[in-house]
């Protein structure tokens, strides 16, 4: 036993602890925000295979498959387990109170960690759904990593984000000071274009559907999503046009040729997923995001249409999962969750704030303070509920 008072640490802006207490405590909101929401019980996948499982929208699709359609599911994942009077992970509290959960309503859940890239993770996934698992007939693909190793070559790709052909200047909030400042970007070379779209593109996902079509543990009819974002025009140098963007149209591409060999197969489908703007580990060290994201919620909560990933995932199996029916597609063949976030007179709000913002009224004019809160609450700080003064168990395990 490793009973501790934890107190938030940080590293810049980055926490480098985290707080099982808080991390069970927001994966049991989000659960009792899935119990009962989704009518229908019986209707959905019934075997689920989630990688990239432990926080953000692949957490929050694990809950959504979980208590929305009783599936069993797998999850996969890369996080730190506890050792010494060091934390854990947020993700694996996370998902130590996930399989809490899942226990206690006698659904079945099984997690493997470890890198989900590696030929070896992937075989132990295979091992794991043909010993306790039915074929699998929806696998969610929701990685985010900064560096891949090629299981093939053995070389090590590292992910960039930085714009291509030219610099781009925007405003962005230095997280560590609180203050809004010009950002530059180089552009990125073609190397570093090459390693992202090999981190960050669909090569793994083709991958992982591959092996998983080779060694017949598909349903007929299984389907496979991928998740991306497109973002407003404000945030394409960086994102859309730029070294992550090129990544992710690899991954579009992947889902054209993965949709064609499903159908020809199983009678199955591939889609990208793009979803809504949220708080995360990742989104956070975008340039310019933290500002965005200190500007959209507020006008979306103003509007009644703000969701975090939790309502995302619910809305996705609503009226897109569990309908029987082929979803509605945009041109490029994309199942699109932002359409909220898109609104026209949502992103003309955003656009008529941004030049106004600057460090002495940041806090007036944005809901930076609830962006920080947001940030923090990801690692299991300043969550409801939860008394940070009172000593927590963190040697735990699933």
């Amino acid at each position: 036993m490793s009973q501790q008072i934890i107190k938030r640490r940080s590293r810049g802006f980055i926490c480098v602890n985290a707080h099982p207490a808080g991390c069970r405590r927001n994966v049991e909101r989000w659960v009792a925000g899935v119990r009962g929401k989704l009518p229908g019980f019986q209707a959905g996948p019934k075997n689920v295979l989630v990688i990239g499982a432990s926080t953000g929208y692949g957490l929050a699709s694990r809950i959504a498959a979980a208590w929305g359609c009783g599936a069993k599911t797998l999850g996969v994942f890369f996080e730190r387990p506890p050792e010494g009077d060091k934390t854990a992970s947020a993700g694996h509290y996370n998902t130590v109170a996930f399989h809490s959960l899942a226990h206690s309503d006698g659904l079945f859940a099984a997690s493997i960690n470890g890198d989900a890239f590696s030929d070896e993770i992937k075989r132990a996934t295979v091992n794991a759904i043909r010993a306790q698992m039915n074929p699998v007939d929806l696998v969610i693909y929701s990685l985010a990593s900064p560096k891949r190793t090629n299981p093939r070559t053995g070389q090590v790709h590292n992910s960039v984000l930085k714009p291509v052909g030219q610099a781009y200047t925007n405003r962005t909030i230095e997280l560590d000071s609180g203050k809004v400042v010009n950002v530059t970007l180089t552009p990125a070379s073609e190397a570093e274009i090459a390693d992202t779209v090999t981190v960050m593109g669909g090569e793994d996902w083709r991958m992982w559907m591959d092996m998983l079509m080779e060694e017949k543990l598909l349903a007929e009819g299984a389907r496979t999503l991928a998740y991306s974002y497109i973002g407003p025009e404000i945030t394409w140098p960086i994102y859309r046009d730029g070294t992550i963007g090129h990544a992710k149209k690899d991954l579009e591409r992947s889902a054209a040729d993965l949709d064609a060999t499903l159908g020809a197969k199983l009678g199955g489908h591939a889609w990208v997923s793009v979803n809504k703007a949220v708080v995360t580990q990742a989104s956070a060290a975008i340039p310019v995001v933290p500002l965005y994201l200190s500007l959209l919620p507020m006008i979306m909560r103003q509007k009644n249409l703000d969701e975090g990933p939790l309502e995302q995932m619910l809305r996705l199996f609503t009226d897109f999962i569990r309908t029987g029916r082929p979803p509605k597609l945009d041109e490029a063949r994309r199942l699109r969750l932002d359409d909220r976030e898109m609104r026209s007179d949502v992103q003309a709000e955003v656009a008529a704030l941004w030049p106004h913002v600057t460090t002495e009224n940041l806090r007036a004019v944005t809901d930076f303070a609830g962006f920080q809160r947001e940030f923090r609450g990801l690692f299991g700080f300043e969550v409801d509920g939860v008394d940070y003064e009172q000593p927590s168990e963190t040697d735990l395990h699933w």
